[in-house]
């Protein structure tokens, strides 16, 4: 274990040592390595449906929508915005600093440790890696032990694409994470949960280490009356986006949905038949349905639903296959508020629906929980949207879809609170893991004299026009002339 460690550590001293050479700032070793992401996606596309049906029971097109095609977005994006993205931005001065030029230089903050999560184990991987390469850093990556397939084909196949002295995978378990933290890194990227997330925050704080923290929490849905048209588009994506992302088990997903009680019995029969269209009816035959990542996540699931006073609740589903780890999309309505399926983190296939007696409650409701990652809400109400966006908090608000938003590189993508630290996706990745530089120029041409000591009321009076944004009275000062009063300058 001693033998291993050393080697990592010198490993993650020979990353170091490369980015203080230089070689990672140039643009033309960024666009190298983001091409060699595309094509390390493009070549094993094969191998990594096999590698995601194996571990998560994931069909290769649910693979390609979340995994592979995110990646390859990401990419291409990145590449075609790197000369913008890098190139200096002016910044406006004030008149009175004439003659002077400012301007902003992103600059990649050094050497960065990425800790990926197994649900999306690609995606959650090179996604944050390309803003990390794009910003020129030297990167560590730490795939989650949770998918040891995916892990290790990123730790075999990545050196073959991309600078191996530039970016490293390590794989490990918790004893190998916990070592990484304590080494001393210019940033870092977690996304998991947020028990863990407190760890790496602590563990970053000894070194005042940045963060980026993309953790999860229970995101709500809310469900206003629609029309029966509406109603069918709308059970369409809530059932695609809870139980066909990974069954679940994604930070985005719906935690819970929050319904008028007239309108529940209509909306949980349209989402039955779209649950049985869409995946079948039968627990040992789902289709189109990953598997639980594993026994342990498995047994916490199943024991969420074996509390009596929420298996009362089950009105579709509920079956389960210890064999396959696969547990059918389940509705529940009016589970206990204080039950652990209402106060922690879902993370798989349960859906509860908690019902009010006016839609507007649900705000209330939302509000007396953390804010959370993401929050949902399908209604035709426009004075209602404002009110949510008025009155709620929450990474991010999606209106009559769901998931969507993720794949969006202009929008950041990010949580608040205890949903996470810090954003990413397109020019915002770049931006978490780059340094803003300003810089200022002056000329040693045309000094002011009022700036300096020793101080009397005229030079009382020049401060009050630089701050007041009066050039009029700066001019006339600088030419003996005295500064007109204004209403401001009066005392009450």
């Amino acid at each position: 274990m001693n033998d291993h460690m050393e080697m990592m550590r010198r490993s993650v001293e020979e990353l170091r040592l490369t980015f203080k050479s230089g070689k990672t700032r140039g643009v033309d070793w960024r666009k190298t390595q983001l091409r060699g992401i595309l094509r390390l996606i493009h070549e094993n596309e094969d191998t990594l449906f096999n590698l995601l049906q194996s571990e998560l029971g994931k069909h290769p097109v649910e693979s390609y929508r979340d995994e592979i095609g995110v990646v390859k977005k990401s990419a291409d994006h990145a590449l075609s915005c790197i000369d913008k993205w890098i190139s200096p931005k002016k910044g406006r001065l004030p008149l009175a600093f004439f003659p002077a030029s400012g301007r902003v230089l992103s600059e990649p903050l050094g050497l960065v440790l990425i800790i990926g999560s197994w649900n999306f184990p690609i995606s959650l991987i090179l996604d944050p890696l390309i803003g990390a390469i794009s910003a020129g850093n030297t990167v560590v990556l730490k795939p989650s032990e949770l998918s040891p397939q995916c892990a290790s084909f990123l730790a075999n196949m990545l050196p073959t694409y991309l600078d191996p002295k530039a970016v490293m995978v390590i794989e490990g378990g918790p004893e190998v994470c916990n070592q990484l933290l304590q080494y001393k890194w210019d940033k870092i990227f977690f996304t998991g949960s947020t028990k863990v997330g407190k760890i790496v925050m602590a563990a970053a704080a000894k070194n005042l280490t940045p963060v980026t923290l993309e953790l999860g929490g229970k995101s709500p849905a809310i469900f206003d009356s629609l029309p029966y048209s509406d109603l069918k588009v709308a059970a369409k994506r809530v059932a695609s986006g809870k139980w066909g992302a990974c069954a679940g088990q994604a930070c985005i997903g719906i935690d819970y949905m929050l319904v008028e009680h007239k309108f529940a019995s209509t909306l949980i029969e349209q989402l039955k038949k779209t649950i049985k269209r869409f995946y079948g009816d039968d627990v040992k035959t789902l289709k189109n349905h990953s598997r639980i990542i594993n026994k342990a996540h498995f047994d916490r699931l199943r024991s969420l639903l074996e509390d009596p006073a929420v298996a009362k609740c089950i009105v579709y589903g509920g079956s389960f296959d210890d064999t396959s780890l696969i547990i059918e999309p389940t509705i529940l309505l009016n589970p206990p508020l204080d039950a652990e399926i209402m106060n922690e983190e879902i993370f798989g296939p349960l859906l509860p629906i908690i019902t009010m007696d006016n839609i507007e409650e649900s705000i209330e409701f939302i509000n007396s929980k953390p804010k959370p990652l993401a929050l949902y809400a399908f209604t035709k109400n426009e004075t209602f949207k404002k009110q949510i966006l008025a009155e709620t908090s929450s990474g991010s608000v999606t209106f009559n879809d769901t998931m969507i938003q993720f794949l969006c590189d202009d929008l950041p993508f990010g949580g608040v609170g205890q949903s996470g630290i810090g954003r990413y996706h397109g020019k915002y990745s770049f931006d978490t893991f780059s340094h803003e530089k300003a810089v200022l120029e002056r000329s040693f041409y045309f000094e002011l004299e009022p700036r300096h000591p020793p101080w009397n009321n005229t030079k009382l009076e020049f401060l009050r026009s630089v701050y007041d944004y009066d050039y009029v009275g700066v001019l006339l000062i600088l030419l003996g002339f005295k500064r007109p009063s204004k209403s401001s300058d009066k005392k009450d």
